[in-house]
């Protein structure tokens, strides 16, 4: 018996790059879609209105996806391997905001009140500034973890921006609400920046602290409880919070604030009981405050009870208490829109006056694109939440781990706290809806939220770079009988 043995000699290959491949294909594809949609909407209204199609639409379809293509070519340059779909649901978001801010725009109405009028096209405008800070920080910004230096800085230009309204001279008082400052003509709302620079001086200082806090000393009723010590940091930040409630009478931007900072928490330390008190917390501070703030007063009292107030507001009751029409206003929009709405531009939401177009523009939408297109919008918000969710579990450092969970976190409690109290669910903030409502400040800064969150994205999907080869393992001997 015999056997015979043969030699065969292999090259062993270089192995290539490990990771995922860019998807930036699947996001220009996705920018076609969210920038048709609201061109088409843009259409409808046009022969809702007037029997014919708007002579804006060819420029407003133009300049959105030249803002749009813009922004992809960035990043698809600075940011190959970021989330898809960021870019496209703010992009629709963007666009469909346009398209209900210049329905509201033809309002006789709204017009004679000096609420509407070419609020469009200055919409667009704070859009092309928004996709411009957007490039910015892509372009600048090329490893997030370069802000945890600034953990303090950012602690102390965060308070500045909440102070300025405060400031004799410079802030205005706009309804009832000290949260604007006036530099001319021009008016900024700071509190909207503040959000992303509290982000930023919250996810440096809990990474560094996240082990103390994670501390329990006792267990009670099921909760592990917190050191005494370590209640500082949360005792601060709520009484920041309760300080912008009393001295600039803003409850969403407190509840904003607030609720960030604990969401963090919760994150940084996995213990349930930093949710717990973060809720009693808020709630002994919104209760407090409102005891002695008539302008709290006015908006919890519109939420209990939004018709008696209608009928006050219309009957021209003097009895000390401002009376708002608004809150019942809205209730009625999303009634009459039923499940598939009245169609765009066929609906009466100018009704709700001076903060139609900003504080109530969902109930546009509630009225003319019905239950289901509030699914829609509230679906896509939830998309975006998802997709910053998902970025913050894929990156490979706490502190951007942290960052995008506060910044997701922060814009789900604005879709939070705007749309319940359009709807009724709670009272009332004065804030305004990302993307969607009328204001350049609001706008302008939820651009740069998401141009952090694709950065943050893009090093977290990043594939790691290929093995160096080794010399010794260029031939190897296949030994075969």
């Amino acid at each position: 018996m015999s056997s015979s043995t043969n030699a065969t000699t292999h090259h062993t290959s270089t192995i290539g790059s490990i990771g995922t491949p860019s998807r930036r294909n699947t996001e220009l594809a996705l920018l076609v879609f969210a920038v048709a949609i609201p061109v088409f909407a843009y259409a409808n209204v046009g022969l809702a209105i007037d029997n014919k199609v708007p002579a804006g639409l060819l420029s407003y379809g133009v300049g959105l996806g030249l803002l749009a293509g813009i922004g992809h070519l960035v990043v698809r340059k600075f940011a190959p391997y970021a989330d898809p779909l960021l870019l496209p649901l703010a992009t629709l978001l963007n666009g469909l905001g346009l398209v209900a801010i210049w329905r509201l725009d033809q309002s006789k109405l709204l017009q004679s009140i000096d609420v509407a009028g070419d609020k469009a096209s200055k919409q667009l405008i704070y859009t092309a500034m928004g996709i411009a800070l957007f490039v910015a920080v892509l372009v600048f910004l090329k490893d997030h973890r370069v802000l945890q230096r600034y953990t303090y800085i950012s602690m102390a230009g965060a308070l500045v921006l909440l102070l300025l309204p405060l400031v004799p001279g410079l802030g205005a008082d706009v309804f009832g609400a000290k949260i604007w400052i006036q530099i001319g003509s021009f008016t900024i709302q700071p509190g909207e920046f503040a959000k992303i620079v509290l982000a930023i001086f919250f996810a440096g200082y809990l990474m560094v602290k996240r082990d103390a806090l994670a501390l329990a000393s006792r267990r009670f009723m099921g909760l592990y409880l917190p050191r005494g010590r370590d209640l500082g940091p949360i005792l601060v930040v709520w009484g920041i919070s309760i300080l912008i409630l009393v001295f600039e009478t803003d409850l969403g931007t407190s509840l904003l604030f607030f609720g960030m900072f604990v969401i963090m928490l919760y994150v940084a330390t996995e213990r349930t009981s930093w949710i717990v008190f973060g809720l009693l917390m808020s709630a002994v501070g919104a209760v407090g405050v409102a005891s002695f703030e008539p302008h709290i007063q006015t908006r919890v009292q519109a939420w209990l009870n939004p018709l008696g107030e209608y009928k006050a507001s219309q009957a021209g009751v003097k009895d000390g208490i401002v009376h708002s029409e608004q809150a019942m206003q809205a209730l009625w929009a999303f009634g009459s829109g039923g499940t598939l709405g009245t169609g765009w531009g066929q609906g009466h939401s100018e009704l709700i006056r001076f903060a139609a177009n900003s504080d109530f523009i969902l109930a546009t939408f509630g009225e003319e694109l019905g239950l289901a297109g509030i699914m829609a919008i509230l679906l896509i918000y939830g998309l975006i939440v998802e997709r910053g969710v998902r970025t913050a579990l894929a990156a490979r450092d706490p502190f951007g781990k942290l960052l995008a969970i506060g910044l997701s976190g922060a814009f789900a409690l604005q879709v939070f706290v705007v749309a319940g109290g359009v709807m009724g669910l709670i009272p009332l903030t004065g804030m305004t809806m990302p993307f969607l409502a009328y204001g350049g400040s609001s706008v302008i800064a939820n651009w740069a939220l998401i141009g952090i969150l694709i950065r943050i994205s893009d090093t977290a999907r990043r594939p790691a770079p290929s093995p160096a080869p080794n010399p010794d393992a260029e031939m190897t001997q296949v030994v075969r009988p």
